[in-house]
Parts: structure tokens; C-alpha cells; sequence
């Protein structure tokens, strides 16, 4: 471990799980976890002479008292710990001379969250995680070691057996970039940012298997922009949206359209959309056949006015190279396929993408994932994990060839 990243953190997540045993033990029904998540991650990246090699551990505790009257609360602290913090560029440390591997080392609350619930209702004020839907909107970004958590409060309806509602107002929230910043930070990658961003979501019941969502997110960011480049503000906007989703047999479906506008204090005028539509076939014994095609509309004018998801887990989508965490000026359009699977006492996963622009004409590349799960035999709460993302360009003045490679130990108690 690299002793300077030792030194820093290690004090520091000291103070943090100070008062967790205070708030676990008030009243029966509290609870205490551990999570501990060691990562190997190597990225190969065209246009680097050295690959990247990131060694890093996560430690995360956490605590959540008994429920009074309705009333609750949870705090919850992480660590991410650089076992080798030499070989990759974390975003923080300078070493532009590697890919990324945008997990920087250090300490910060992760989450620290009151909430009050009854049988139709429960609102939830604090640093929390917000997971709408699918994520491909708002979601907490859990595969990196640093969490997307959000300042708030978010507030959910039960207004009746077929219809939910939601609300989130979010001050702020901390990107997976953090839990710092330093002089090479920039306004694409802060670890954190203020705003006044409003989520509103209406759920309907269609039928036992189907489901209607609606929604409105509007998204201000005061120290963003969609490029380190860019203006600030270029990320603030307003999208509404249709999602239809459901199984009906052996199959499921998934329908998506959304609009993207600005926001007032936007520089930049914006005008795109969003589109998704997925099959899938589950087999008897667990096998399970999806295909789809989404699309993240181009913008017209001067910078990158393309559809956005700053607020999304990115990483689940468009590939797990993340060549396009950004979507391109030019949009993207994914046409995918994959398969999941158990397999020896483990899951698998592969996928194929094709992507090319959504406007403009031309190709961007190809990518095929795969990933295997495996619970350790004899030690509960212990997984591993194996997972290959191999990108490759068609266009190296857009894109670049990447693959990636991790090898992973998670320990949940």
C-alpha cells in the first residue's frame, strides 16, 4: 500500500466510525455492515506506451438505529485505500502518462441520512444513494470504489396499490471522483458539486407485469460542464421521458423515449433526444437472451451539445471500456446484444455492442464484454469476480482501442 495514501486515510476513517457504534445500539433493531471490495483493474489504451495497473481496497461501514415512530437513521463511511498508486492515473495524482483508473484514494461519508417511514410514505433528508428506474438517469454508480451519493431530500408516495410517485431535491452530490480534489482536477471531474436539481417520477401499474413511468428531471450543476474545456453550466438541463417496461411469459420489454432541453443559465442551447428499445427471452434453467438499440441524440452548434446523463450509472450502459461515459457530440447509437448464464456455480455475463453516431454518418467501433461471479466456497459473504471489456475502434480519430481487465474480492458482513 502506498504509505503516503495510508497516512491520509487511515486517521481520517478513524473519526468517521467514532459515533457508528452510538447509533447502531440505539434501540433494538439497529445494525451495523462491513464491506470490504480489493480491485485489480489493467487498462491497455491505444496512445499510452505503459498500460495502467490500479491495486486499490475499498473499506466501508456503516450503521443504521431502530426505527421510532417512524423515525431512522444511517451513516456510513468509506475508504478507498491505493495499494499501488504508481502505475495509473487516478484523476488526482498526475500521472498523465497512463490511462485512467478513476478510483483516487482517500476517506469521506458516504452516506449520513434521516428518515422517516410509514405504510404510503417515507422521506429521506441527507447524503444518501437515489436509484431511479434502471439508473440510466439518476443511480449511484456502485462500480466504482468511490459511490455517487446525492445531498438532499427525496421523498416517495405510495398514492395508491398501482400508482408511486417520487421527489428528489438535490443541493448536491459526490461524484466518484472524490472525495477530493487536487490542481488536476477539472471541471469534467470535480468530487463534488453544488446545484438546485429537481427529479420527479410517477410510476403506474399497467398490469401485474407492466409498468408505466413518467418523468421530469430537471439538473443544475454549479461546478460542472461537459468538458474540461466547456463552460460551466453546459451540463444543466431539463429531460422528460416515457418508460415502458414489463414481461409478459417468458418474454420482457423495455420502451424509452426522452427530450433533453436547457436550463436558463445554460450557455448553450440544447435540443436532443434519448431512445431505447430491448428484448429479452429467459429459458428454462436461467438462461436469458437480450438485444436492443439505444440512442443518445447529437446536438448542432459549436462543443459537445449532445445528450447527457451526468447524474446516471454510467458504467452500465454503452459498454463496460466507458468510451462513452460522454456521449460524443455526434450522439451515440448502441446496437446491442448479450447473453447471462449460470455457469458452474457462478453467472455469467457477455455482451456485443455496435456503436456508431447518431448523426453524421460514419462508424465508431466494437465492443465485447464478459464477466463470471462466483460466491468463495466456505467463507460467507465472499464473492469474486472476473470481468474482460475489449473496445475496438473504427474511427481512431473519435475513438481509441481499449481493454480493460479486473479481478475482484468482495466481503459483505
Amino acid at each position: 500500500m502506498s504509505r503516503k495514501s495510508a497516512r491520509r486515510s487511515a486517521p481520517l476513517l478513524a473519526v468517521l466510525l467514532a459515533p457508528l457504534p452510538a447509533l447502531a445500539a440505539a434501540g433494538d433493531g439497529g445494525g451495523t455492515w462491513l464491506d470490504l471490495r480489493y480491485r485489480h483493474e489493467r487498462v491497455d489504451q491505444s496512445g499510452f506506451e505503459r498500460d495502467a495497473v490500479a491495486d486499490t481496497l475499498r473499506v466501508r461501514v456503516g450503521a443504521h438505529s431502530a426505527a421510532w415512530h417512524g423515525w431512522s437513521a444511517l451513516a456510513e463511511a468509506d475508504a478507498v485505500l491505493a495499494l499501488d498508486g504508481s502505475r495509473h492515473n487516478d484523476t488526482r495524482n498526475g500521472r498523465r502518462g497512463y490511462p485512467v483508473i478513476a478510483d483516487p484514494a482517500g476517506a469521506g461519508i458516504n452516506q449520513a441520512l434521516l428518515r422517516h417511514a410509514t405504510a404510503t410514505t417515507t422521506a429521506t433528508l441527507g447524503r444518501q444513494r437515489i436509484n431511479l428506474d434502471n439508473q440510466r438517469f439518476v443511480g449511484g454508480s456502485a462500480w466504482r470504489q468511490n459511490e455517487q451519493t446525492f445531498d438532499g431530500v427525496y421523498l416517495q408516495l405510495a398514492a395508491s396499490p398501482r400508482v408511486a410517485l417520487d421527489y428528489a431535491w438535490v443541493g448536491g452530490f459526490d461524484t466518484v471522483f472524490g472525495p477530493s480534489d487536487s490542481p488536476t482536477s477539472t471541471r469534467a471531474n470535480p468530487s463534488d458539486s453544488g446545484g438546485d436539481s429537481h427529479l420527479l417520477r410517477a410510476a403506474l401499474e399497467l398490469a401485474p407485469q407492466a409498468k408505466l413511468v413518467a418523468y421530469h428531471y430537471r439538473v443544475e450543476l454549479d461546478d460542472m460542464a461537459v468538458t474540461a474545456t466547456a463552460p460551466l453550466g453546459t451540463l444543466d438541463s431539463r429531460t422528460s421521458g416515457l418508460r415502458l417496461e414489463g414481461r409478459r411469459g417468458p418474454w420482457s420489454y423495455a420502451a424509452e423515449y426522452a427530450r433533453q432541453r436547457e436550463l436558463a443559465g445554460n450557455p448553450w442551447r440544447l435540443h436532443s433526444r434519448y431512445a431505447l428499445a430491448e428484448l429479452g427471452y429467459a429459458f428454462d434453467g436461467g438462461l436469458v437472451l437480450k438485444a436492443g438499440l439505444e440512442s443518445l441524440g447529437g446536438g448542432q452548434g459549436e462543443g459537445n451539445r449532445a445528450f447527457q446523463t451526468p447524474l446516471a450509472t454510467r458504467h452500465a450502459f454503452q459498454g463496460w471500456a466507458d468510451v462513452f461515459l460522454t456521449t460524443p457530440a455526434q450522439g451515440v447509437d448502441d446496437r446491442y446484444a448479450g447473453v447471462a448464464a449460470p455457469l458452474a456455480g457462478g453467472s455469467l455475463q457477455a455482451w456485443y455492442h455496435d456503436f456508431v453516431p447518431e448523426r453524421g454518418g460514419g462508424r465508431y467501433g466494437r465492443e465485447l464484454d464478459l464477466s463470471w461471479t462466483h460466491p468463495v466456497p466456505g467463507v460467507k459473504g465472499l464473492a469474486g469476480l472476473l470481468k474482460l471489456a475489449r473496445y475496438r475502434s473504427d474511427d481512431a480519430a473519435r475513438t481509441v482501442d481499449t481493454a480493460k481487465v479486473w479481478l475482484q474480492l468482495q466481503y459483505s458482513y
